[in-house]
């Protein structure tokens, strides 16, 4: 995928915003690319692969563990999946398609749930349990992320890498996107407290683990590739519908208002909520997803701009309010846009 290049300082302000982010946690590398009226206006990098002396310098093909942006991935699954009839309904019972499962655990707990955080269901010690009555509340767990890709694979027989990478990787020519098994020198280590028991190591590349890593340019791309509905030099590569699905707000009308607004997993801007990760001065209708990792991916239509950091870190050290950081990340891209204007 090709995408003119054209650096400019409109910007200057989200990169020293990213770089106060890069100084505030524990990361050896950083980076920031910027899409605005199609072409990179921003792309700058920071650091290393890791602390180790002799360290690999980020670069363009450097590649960031993307920890839950991941679930824009597989949030794409689920919509092609849906496009192509594998699926019938959001509103569909999980035990529709996974019928083995605890019918009385499950019971009444829909798809629609699953991709907006409104499922209720938590896993302790191995255990699933209900943590409160399905589309009533919202609560970011992981239980619905494994539910989901099984349900993608069983219904369309393929994992999510192979859809990803038949249907979106191969056409875009991506070549620094993907889920990893085993080490190479293009990835970044991830800086971690070696005890986190969050943390894991996954030989699985069939898309439903938490081992997918990304470039900053391809990232930014994905991003654009919504932006644009699909439609990218000239071609529609993916359905506008698909898209469509992904981006707009599926969270039921029974959750309280001041939670966060879902589409098919990305946190999508509607009316004001306490809860949401989306910074106050970006737009309705803009959308973006956040990793543990502190990367984050943000798409906002309404000024046809894709705002993408990366960092390797894992987690937030003790003090750093993360919400407020990613919040004014967006804001700062915002101000950046409107000050010439004002």
């Amino acid at each position: 995928m090709f995408i003119s290049k054209k650096l400019n300082e409109q910007f200057n302000a989200v990169i020293s915003h990213v770089n106060n982010t890069y100084n505030s946690v524990d990361a050896s590398g950083a980076a920031i690319v910027i899409i605005h009226n199609n072409k990179v206006v921003t792309e700058k990098y920071w650091g290393n692969h890791s602390k180790e002396l002799d360290a690999r310098h980020v670069q363009e093909d450097t590649q960031f563990h993307i920890a839950s942006v991941r679930k824009s991935y597989i949030g794409f699954a689920v919509a092609f999946a849906i496009h192509n009839g594998y699926i019938a309904s959001i509103d569909d019972e999980v035990t529709k398609y996974l019928p083995a499962l605890d019918s009385t655990l499950l019971n009444g707990t829909t798809l629609r749930q699953l991709l907006t955080h409104t499922h209720g269901l938590r896993e302790n010690d191995g255990e699933v349990c209900r943590e409160f009555t399905p589309g009533q509340s919202w609560a970011y767990r992981g239980i619905n992320i494994s539910l989901l890709t099984n349900i993608i694979k069983k219904t369309t027989g393929k994992t999510v890498s192979q859809i990803l990478s038949e249907y979106v990787f191969q056409p875009m020519g991506f070549k620094e996107t993907g889920w990893y098994g085993q080490p190479n020198d293009k990835l970044a280590e991830v800086i971690r407290d070696m005890d986190d028991p969050i943390w894991k190591t996954h030989l699985s590349t069939d898309g439903d683990q938490m081992n997918m890593y990304v470039s900053a340019r391809e990232l930014a791309q994905w991003g654009y590739l919504h932006l644009k509905q699909g439609f990218v030099n000239g071609e529609q590569v993916v359905h506008n519908e698909i898209i469509e699905l992904a981006t707009s707000i599926r969270s039921p009308k029974t959750i309280d208002a001041d939670f966060p607004q879902n589409g098919f997993l990305w946190f999508v801007k509607d009316l004001p909520a306490k809860k949401t990760e989306i910074g106050e001065l970006v737009p309705k209708g803009s959308y973006q997803i956040l990793g543990y990792t502190g990367v984050a991916l943000l798409v906002i239509p309404e000024h046809e701009i894709v705002a993408v950091r990366m960092f390797n870190s894992f987690g937030s050290p003790d003090g750093f309010d993360y919400l407020s950081d990613i919040r004014s990340f967006g804001d700062t891209v915002m101000e950046s846009l409107l000050k010439d204007k004002i």
